[in-house]
């Protein structure tokens, strides 16, 4: 059966993949389904119904009722295995108007909100600037405003990466002014006038290419029911997880957990969980300065570590 998958040709597999998704998470799937989501005729869609089902003949039945195919009890996933986060994203893009609704594969969208993200301003250009000097391992001259100066300046930077910290979009740099790797936010560059050949090794960047792992688990000051739940929350087994992160992005990844402050800080119900190993975190305490650090104060060990290593510029 994997064989005949590998032979598939894409915009076919696409297509079953598709089946399988509707059988999944709403439990029925027609001819209309494919010819509307692909544009395909009836035949086609025909086809690859039949194909489905010969690929996987267990999982759905015709329902002459309702004309149309319904997932069976002993459905088990044939292309790729069901994926909350995936359904959760693209409902979430097609509610910011990311996706368009025709394009979802999502038939009637459950009622959802989120919490308001404030919009930032990434210049298509820009973005398109920058994505190319990675592609072709180049320096770019930007024009570019940072927190510790009042006026833009221009500098050039060689960039090698994309990196989002959960709010706002960066280009992860080498920096020839201030010679080292940084952060730098896409929506700051004002401007770009020139490019040319780098000689800086993306490989250069240890920040970026170290991995730190970070244990957490629930604060131990919950009662045993409140443990259980945030253990729920955020998939722990045993009593805690593990996340990787890149060296470069811990400051974020501690701000966004909540670990960039004391635990005693703040209640166990707000504060929920706690990081096991800080000295996975301590470690890098005298790292490579290699992000501008602004002068900010907290009483987490090894946050002002993170800062150096992901700050943005």
């Amino acid at each position: 059966m994997e064989d005949s998958k590998a032979e598939l040709r894409w915009g076919v597999e696409q297509r079953l993949e598709f089946i399988e998704f509707r059988l999944f998470w709403e439990g029925r799937v027609n001819r209309s389904d494919l010819m509307d989501q692909f544009g395909v005729s009836v035949n086609q869609a025909s086809a690859d119904l039949n194909r489905y089902i010969g690929l996987a003949p267990d999982n759905m039945v015709y329902d002459k009722s309702a004309r149309t195919y319904v997932r069976t009890p002993v459905f088990a996933a044939h292309f790729s295995e069901p994926d909350a986060s995936k359904y959760l994203a693209q409902l979430h893009s097609v509610a910011d108007g990311i996706l368009d609704r025709d394009d979802a594969w999502i038939t009637e969208l459950p009622p959802f909100a989120s919490a308001p993200t404030p919009v930032r301003g990434v210049n298509p250009a820009t973005l398109r600037s920058v994505v190319g000097a990675i592609r072709r391992s180049e320096a770019i001259e930007v024009k570019y405003q940072s927190l510790s100066r009042p006026e833009p300046s221009w500098r050039w930077i060689a960039p090698h990466a994309i990196a989002f910290d959960g709010f706002r979009w960066h280009t992860r740099a080498f920096c020839e002014t201030d010679e080292c790797f940084k952060d730098f936010l896409l929506s700051r560059m004002l401007k770009i006038r020139g490019s040319r050949e780098s000689g800086v090794s993306a490989g250069a960047d240890r920040d970026w290419h170290t991995e730190v792992t970070l244990e957490i688990a629930p604060h131990p000051d919950l009662s045993e029911t409140q443990a259980k739940v945030i253990a729920l929350d955020y998939g722990m087994r045993g009593g805690k997880a593990k996340i990787k992160v890149r060296r470069a992005l811990l400051y974020y990844a501690l701000r966004r957990l909540g670990l960039d402050t004391d635990p005693a800080a703040r209640r166990p119900q707000d504060q929920q969980i706690i990081l096991l190993n800080p000295e996975a975190v301590l470690e890098y305490d005298n790292g490579p300065q290699t992000a501008s650090n602004t002068a900010r104060t907290t009483t987490s060990p090894g946050l002002q570590a993170a800062k150096k290593n992901g700050l943005p510029h």
